[in-house]
C-alpha cells in the first residue's frame, strides 16, 4: 500500500435513499429519483420535477441534547448532517454524538471538508419583510431599511451560511481539527476531498470527513436554472425519463437535493484500527474552462481535459489503465458534448474502451453534494466489481466518443475517473484506485 490517503467509510442522503446501499441498490437497477416536486408548488415554472429526498428527519441523526438547533439548519445542512453520521458508523468512528461512552477518536487528528452551493433561503421566511418594503408594487430599498429588516427573523442567517454544514456536523462529534467549507458549485465535492487528502498528506490529521451536500429544490434555485434554460421543460408526465446525459434527444437536466461524504484516512491509521478500505485516492485535478457565454463550457471542454491530465499524472497511470470514467453529465446536450470533447482530448483512443457511466440520470444535478456521490458509487463499484447499465442513453448524440455502459457489467475495476465541471468555469477530476 502506498502513502496516499484512504477511504474507508461514507454516507449518502439522495433521491434513492437515505443510506449508501439504498442509493447504491437503485443505481445497479437502473431506478431513477426524479419525481414531480412537492417541496413547493411548481405551477408556473417550466420544469415540474426534481430528484427529492423523501421524508428526511434530521433528528434522527443527533443527540436529543442538540434538537433544539434544528431550527437554525437549512434543508442542505439537515442532510449533510445525516451523511455525515451515516460515514462515521460505516467506518467504525465512534465519536461522542454515537456513543459518549466508547469515543475511539482523537477530536483534534480529525477534520472536516464539506462543500456547499448557494444555500436558497425559505420565501416563507422573507415574504413578511417584502411586503413590508413595497412602496406601490416595486420594492423600495429604503423603505426595506427602515421596516422590511425589523421583520426578519434575527437567526436567519446562520441558516444560510456555506460554512454552517460544516459547523454543525462539527460541533455535534466534537471534531477539532482542521476543517474547510468548499464553495465552487458542482465540483464543490471534488475539490474538499482533494483538500482532505493533502491536509492529512501534510500530517495535520489522520482522518478527514469530506464531500458536500446542495439543495436545489427550491424555488429561488430553480427559477434561476429555467431563466437560464438548463432545465428541462420535457418528460414532466415521464419523469424518469427526464436527464439524458450524452443521448441524441437530450433536453436539459434535472436539479435535486443530496448529501454525500466520504471518510479519508491515512493508511496508518486505517491500519492501526483494522478497518475496511474501500479505495485509494491516487490522485485529483484541478482547472478552468472559461467562456464568454457563461452559461455553457467551451465547446472544446479544455479545462475537463487539463483536469484529467493532472489527475492521471498524480495517480502515474496512462489512460489505457482507467476501467471506469464516471463523467458529470448534465443531460444539457451542449456541455455534455464538450465534456465528452474534453475527455477524448485527455485519453486518446483509449477513451474508446473505458466504460463510461453517468449517474445524473437516476441521482440529478446535485451540485455541491454531485462529486460526493460518484465517488461513493465509484468505491462501491470497485468493491463489488460492478458497472451498472447506464439510464436513458438509448442512442449517443452525434460527435459522442464516449463507450457509453448499455448493459450491466461485471468487472475487476483497479482504476476509476470522475470529473465534474461547473457553469463559472472550475473543472475536477478525481482518480479512486483498487486496494489489492
Amino acid at each position: 500500500m502506498s502513502d496516499k490517503p484512504v477511504i474507508t467509510g461514507f454516507g449518502a442522503v439522495s433521491c434513492l435513499g437515505q443510506n449508501v446501499s439504498s442509493m447504491w441498490q437503485g443505481l445497479c437497477e437502473g431506478r431513477c429519483g426524479i419525481v414531480p416536486i412537492t417541496a413547493f408548488d411548481p405551477a408556473g415554472f417550466p420544469c415540474k420535477i426534481a430528484g427529492q429526498v423523501a421524508d428526511f428527519n434530521v433528528t434522527k441523526f443527533i443527540p436529543k441534547t442538540y434538537r433544539k438547533y434544528v431550527k437554525i439548519m437549512s434543508r442542505d445542512i439537515e442532510l449533510a448532517v445525516g451523511a455525515a453520521y451515516e460515514a462515521f458508523i460505516s467506518s467504525g468512528l465512534i465519536t461522542k454524538a454515537i456513543d459518549p461512552t466508547k469515543i475511539n477518536i482523537n477530536p483534534t487528528r480529525v477534520g472536516l471538508n464539506v462543500g456547499a452551493g448557494m444555500i436558497s433561503c425559505d420565501l416563507v421566511e422573507l415574504a413578511p419583510s417584502a411586503s413590508a418594503s413595497k412602496t406601490g408594487n416595486r420594492f423600495d430599498i429604503r423603505k426595506w431599511g427602515k421596516e422590511g429588516l425589523e421583520l426578519v427573523p434575527p437567526l436567519w442567517l446562520l441558516k444560510y451560511l456555506p460554512n454552517m454544514p460544516s459547523c454543525h456536523i462539527s460541533i455535534i462529534h466534537d471534531i477539532q481539527g482542521p476543517g474547510n467549507s468548499i464553495t465552487c458549485a458542482e465540483v464543490s465535492s471534488h475539490l474538499a476531498i482533494s483538500e482532505a487528502a493533502l491536509t492529512i498528506t501534510r500530517g495535520k490529521c489522520d482522518i478527514v470527513l469530506a464531500g458536500g451536500t446542495d439543495v436545489k429544490v427550491n424555488p429561488m434555485c430553480l427559477i434561476r436554472q429555467c431563466l437560464l434554460k438548463r432545465a428541462t421543460t420535457e418528460y414532466a408526465d415521464n419523469p424518469e425519463k427526464a436527464c439524458r446525459p450524452f443521448d441524441s434527444n437530450a433536453k436539459g437536466s434535472v436539479f435535486g437535493e443530496a448529501a454525500g461524504i466520504v471518510v479519508l484516512e491515512s493508511p496508518e491509521s486505517a491500519r492501526k484500527r483494522g478497518t475496511r478500505i474501500y479505495a485509494e485516492l491516487a490522485g485529483t485535478g484541478q482547472s478552468s474552462n472559461l467562456n464568454s457565454a457563461y452559461q455553457c463550457l467551451e465547446p472544446d471542454g479544455k479545462g475537463i481535459t487539463v483536469a484529467i491530465q493532472k489527475a492521471l499524472a498524480e495517480a502515474g497511470i496512462g489512460p489505457q489503465q482507467l476501467d471506469l470514467i464516471i463523467p458529470h453529465g448534465l443531460g444539457i446536450a451542449a456541455d455534455d458534448l464538450a465534456e465528452a470533447k474534453g475527455i477524448e482530448a485527455a485519453l486518446g483512443t483509449a477513451v474508446k474502451n473505458i466504460p463510461v457511466w453517468p449517474t445524473k440520470s437516476m441521482l440529478s444535478n446535485n451540485g455541491a453534494a454531485a462529486g460526493g456521490l460518484d465517488c461513493i458509487a465509484a468505491c462501491m463499484a470497485i468493491t463489488d466489481g460492478v458497472i451498472p447499465a447506464a439510464k436513458n442513453c438509448d442512442k449517443k448524440a452525434s460527435g459522442c466518443n464516449l463507450n457509453i455502459t448499455m448493459q450491466p457489467q461485471k468487472k475487476n475495476i483497479n482504476y476509476v475517473l470522475i470529473c465534474g465541471y461547473t457553469f463559472g468555469g472550475q473543472t475536477a477530476a478525481v482518480i479512486l484506485k483498487k486496494i489489492n
